[in-house]
């Protein structure tokens, strides 16, 4: 690891945009249709428990990363080949996030151009900043964080000054029961909330330890709310057919404004969003991936790393579903229970019960 030190407002700002990301835009949870907004709640509980659990474990091992204390809890060999799978899982969900990017950038603005060449000027914006280590991308942070407020604020007022919200759509609630919003609670609770499990590598970079459970509910609580506005925004603005149905519903909401013919064509904001949320949610797990692989093969500095790991998740992003159906279904089937919900949930609440555990019978 590099020795370097985040403050906890630092923390808050990239929990904060690492958790808009890419949701803000692809709204998750419009599975429960009309109840999209407590299927993100349940989500954002249940996350905020998960990390309660993510957060035991950094104070058992306050100065490891996620991968170097499955060695000391599974044993060596167990713990090593763990820690390769959460390397291929953040390197993986990099790769998912840079594709989300490129696909929304090629379908509303930049549409002659080649995905290929719009994630490459991504990666390296990311790999650059990377390369100066996690201060850098947390001061970064700092200046986008209130251009990100900003748009958001902008936004918000002119859907409300449109005349556009008909809140009579979002009712009434729990229609259909309970059902499509438990079916679509793995889903809203491992995107984003689960994901969570990458700040397991930055969280001993925090300079007052203690914060670490209070900045991480807080970014999520604030974030969470955020999300729950724009998926019941969503709806009340498209409706539910149309917004269950949308690619990328903020852009189709956000689409609609014109005030007077004067404002129009906002679409701007929800593409500045992604690239804010888009940039720090890359560059988490791709840092994460880059600590891990510094750990688990004793590479000397994580920056001989970026590079081969840039090429590793621009080629992935490009190879990872042949279109972007594929890719959304991918990340609602296969993603969701196969591999985000035993890497977010199962193998770190074996870790934390194992270590519980052993940290009784040493005591005794």
């Amino acid at each position: 690891m590099e020795k370097a030190k985040i403050s906890g407002g630092q923390l808050f700002i990239l929990m904060f945009l690492f958790e808009l990301g890419t949701a803000i835009v692809i709204g998750p949870g419009l599975g429960a249709e009309k109840d999209a907004w407590l299927a993100v709640l349940l989500g954002l509980i249940t996350g905020m428990i998960l990390f309660l659990a993510y957060y035991t474990l950094y104070r058992f091992y306050p100065d490891q990363p996620l991968t170097e204390y499955t060695k000391e809890i599974l044993g060596k060999y167990i713990g090593s080949i763990v820690g390769i799978l959460y390397l291929f899982y953040f390197l993986y969900v990099a790769a998912r996030d840079l594709r989300d990017f490129g696909e929304l950038l090629t379908a509303s603005t930049y549409i002659y151009t080649p995905m290929f060449v719009i994630n490459a000027i991504m990666i390296l914006a990311v790999a650059f900043v990377l390369r100066h280590g996690i201060e850098v991308l947390a001061r970064t942070g700092e200046i986008f964080f209130f251009v990100l407020m900003f748009v958001g604020i902008v936004g918000t007022i002119m859907v409300f000054v449109s005349g556009m919200l008909e809140v009579k759509q979002l009712l009434p609630v729990l229609e259909n029961g309970w059902k499509p919003v438990l079916t679509t609670w793995p889903v809203t609770y491992t995107f984003p909330f689960g994901e969570m499990i990458a700040f397991t590598v930055l969280l001993p970079y925090l300079n007052r330890p203690k914060l670490g459970i209070r900045v991480g509910w807080s970014a999520m609580s604030f974030s969470g709310i955020l999300l729950m506005w724009v998926v019941a925004m969503d709806i009340a603005v498209l409706g539910v057919y149309v917004a269950t149905r949308s690619t990328f519903p903020l852009l189709s909401s956000i689409g609609l404004v014109n005030m007077t013919g004067f404002f129009q064509r906002l679409d701007v904001v929800v593409v500045l969003t992604l690239i804010i949320g888009g940039f720090f949610k890359i560059a988490v797990f791709f840092y994460a991936a880059l600590i891990s692989a510094t750990e688990i093969f004793r590479v000397s500095t994580f920056t001989r790393l970026v590079l081969p790991f840039s090429i590793v998740i621009l080629l992935s992003s490009m190879t990872v579903a042949n279109n972007y159906a594929g890719h959304i279904k991918e990340g609602l089937k296969a993603t969701t229970y196969y591999v985000s919900l035993p890497l977010q949930t199962g193998i770190p609440l074996l870790l934390l019960v194992i270590a519980l555990i052993r940290r009784h019978f040493k005591t005794r």
